[in-house]
């Protein structure tokens, strides 16, 4: 497993989908009972232990091992533990998360702590339909562990709240904050004496440029094309407004053929037509893409801000990556140029069925601290989402351009949440339609039939429950 699997959470055999998957089937009917085991760990709520945490209640903690390790749990649990040292802290990590607690949330006895990630994710859809999720409201109304004066919501960046929250819930802690883009090296690009282009008919004068000096202009992730749905998405909201977003999460009719859409895959379809994609990318897997991508085969890729990071083995020294907004189709677009994508990613729970519910959640006040969040930048290279957090940090160079763009792009920034709603929807209907279009199989138009065809069944599939986000 390795960073990207953090975000893929792709199907896989056993995960939940539906509450009819039958993986939390027996959860809601599970009832506890009088043994130790069953003890619910409350403690007395006060100015300095405000979520009312046992001081002496155990806290099991289980992490994905994905592309960020372990390590930065462990710190956090130091902390935890430096705060309440007569609790003792249960860590452990898998790469599958579904298939080591499937069994757990079904007989009602889930960790206090889940990092829900990763290919064998467990879908989010069934989790809030069967109620397994504790609230969290309760943590972002309680005061920063080190911030003097601001609540936990107080510290986090935009977003950061609505991708976890269902019908107003706020259920799922997203803990990095993720920017998307099209990223290149500015060594080469200063090499060659390019310039990022601005605009879509810049961007494709600029590929021409790129082909004729005998380098591919782009690469992707063939194997999960989905990651290509992104800048595509991005150049519909840039040019349509943000509503062209919130169609698409509330599964509206045609959502996916509205005129911004068209226009974006009409744009994107010439990188198609021009043969402006490296040979053999659609066989790629994103660690292929990539590579190739450090290599100097192929002059832009699309990903999100854990590129730098997930590369550091590979990458030149010099090569200094960088990410840069989606062109605009013209002057027409109803956002700048420099508005980038930016959302919280990376889930954590708290099962409503944990035995140390406030533990789980003062685990995340801490998760949310200054001091924790500036140590998960400094051990992975990724940002959190708590505002300020980077202060004082040296930042490698990527990460250092994520900063920069999201300043750069202020409140103009934007975001969907339809693939954190109905993960089927992204992960095969949409990814399925992705390889076909950017493989040269299919027009724009049929792609975009896909797509609309793949939310209509979501629609359609009663045993899915349905989320509404306001405009």
């Amino acid at each position: 497993m390795d960073r990207r699997d953090i975000l893929r959470r792709s199907a896989a055999a056993g995960l939940l989908a539906t509450p009819a998957a039958g993986l939390l089937a027996g959860c809601a009917t599970s009832g506890g009972d009088d043994s130790a085991d069953a003890k619910v760990y409350k403690g007395t709520k006060s100015a300095q232990n405000p979520l009312g945490v046992a001081e002496d209640a155990p806290l099991e903690v289980v992490i994905f091992n994905g592309g960020f390790g372990e390590d930065y749990a462990k710190a956090h649990e130091a902390m935890y533990t430096a705060k309440y040292p007569k609790a003792k802290i249960k860590h452990s990590a898998t790469a599958e998360i579904s298939k080591t607690l499937q069994p757990r949330f079904v007989d009602g006895t889930p960790p206090d702590v889940v990092n829900n990630s990763g290919a064998g994710q467990i879908d989010f859809n069934g989790l809030v339909s069967q109620n397994a999720l504790a609230d969290l409201g309760e943590l972002l109304a309680a005061p920063s562990l080190d911030i003097p004066g601001k609540t936990v919501k107080d510290t986090l960046l935009p977003g950061a709240v609505e991708v976890g929250s269902y019908d107003g819930k706020f259920l799922v802690m997203n803990y990095t904050y993720t920017v998307y883009g099209i990223w290149h090296s500015t060594k080469l690009f200063a090499d060659r004496g390019w310039e990022y282009a601005k605009t879509w008919d810049e961007h494709i004068a600029l590929c021409k440029k790129i082909k004729a000096a005998g380098i591919a202009p782009w690469t992707y992730a063939g194997k999960h094309p989905r990651y290509m749905s992104w800048p595509v998405i991005s150049t519909a909201i840039k040019f349509g407004g943000p509503s062209v977003a919130t169609a698409i999460d509330n599964l509206e009719p045609n959502a996916w053929k509205s005129d911004a859409m068209k226009a974006a895959a009409d744009a994107w379809h010439q990188i198609v037509k021009d043969k402006f994609i490296l040979d053999g990318t659609p066989g790629l897997d994103h660690v292929q893409s990539q590579t190739a991508w450090c290599q100097g085969k192929a002059a832009f890729i699309s990903c999100g801000s854990w590129l730098e990071s997930e590369q550091k083995a590979v990458t030149p020294a010099g090569f200094n990556m960088t990410v840069a907004p989606t062109p605009s189709l013209g002057a027409g677009d109803k956002l700048p140029f420099e508005a980038v994508r930016g959302t919280a990613g990376e889930p954590f729970m708290v099962p409503a069925k944990a035995k140390n519910v406030a533990g789980g959640l003062e685990y995340f006040r801490t998760m949310l601290s200054k001091q924790g969040a500036q140590d998960f930048t400094k051990k992975v290279a990724s940002l959190s989402v708590v505002a300020g957090a980077t202060d004082g940090v040296e930042l490698p160079y990527g990460l250092t351009t994520v900063v920069k763009a999201l300043e750069a792009s202020g409140g103009n920034g934007f975001n969907w949440v339809y693939n954190n709603y109905y993960r089927k929807l992204e992960r095969n209907l949409v990814d399925a339609a992705c390889g076909e279009f950017f493989s040269g199989r299919i027009s724009p138009a049929e792609f975009l039939d896909q797509c609309q065809k793949g939310a209509d069944s979501i629609a359609a599939d009663t045993s899915i429950k349905k989320y509404k986000r306001s405009a």
